[in-house]
């Protein structure tokens, strides 16, 4: 430190206690003005009607049923869980790259990412799971979309690849 810095200093405030922070309303109602109550108890008059949850039975649906085309997204899978990242000894499919399979009389759109947008393979990988996908039986076509939003991360691998990879 030299002579001409100022010191920094910083102090810590001890409290017993904070007051909770205001609740929002009750969905379907106007937010309340600053002058109102800090006790929601306190306030006079009914609550306001909640608006529909857009979840309501949601668990209760049963679900559906498969289709023929099931058969070949595993198969599609299958094949995705045979290419190998080249620095990281794991799968695309298990390190997370691949974000979406969608399978549609015998059409795949493969929606994936890459570690990072400067990847060595970012020219040849997407080539390549086009490559494996078309020899799986029962695809006719496949579309490879490469996107970076959202950015991979290792939270989206599987817990076998962060096993592999001696993350648990």
């Amino acid at each position: 430190m030299t002579q001409n810095q100022p010191v920094r200093s910083f102090e810590v405030e001890y409290v017993d206690r904070v007051a909770p922070p205001p609740k929002a309303p009750p969905l379907a109602t106007p937010a309340a003005p600053e002058a109102a109550p800090a006790d929601p108890a306190a306030s006079a008059g009914p609550a306001a009607p909640r608006q529909r949850d857009f979840l309501e039975g949601f668990l209760a649906q049963a679900p559906a049923p498969p289709t023929a085309d099931e058969p070949v997204r595993e198969g599609v899978i299958a094949a995705l869980r045979e290419i190998f990242d080249p620095e990281i000894p794991v799968n695309i499919y298990d390190l997370g790259l691949i974000y979406g399979v969608e399978v549609v009389d015998g059409h795949v759109t493969i929606t994936m990412t890459l570690t990072t947008p400067h990847c060595p393979v970012a020219e040849s990988m997407p080539g390549e799971v086009e490559l494996r996908v078309l020899a799986v039986p029962g695809v006719a076509t496949c579309d490879v979309n490469l996107v970076w939003d959202p950015p991979w991360n290792p939270a989206s691998m599987s817990d076998e690849a962060r096993l592999e990879l001696g993350m648990l």
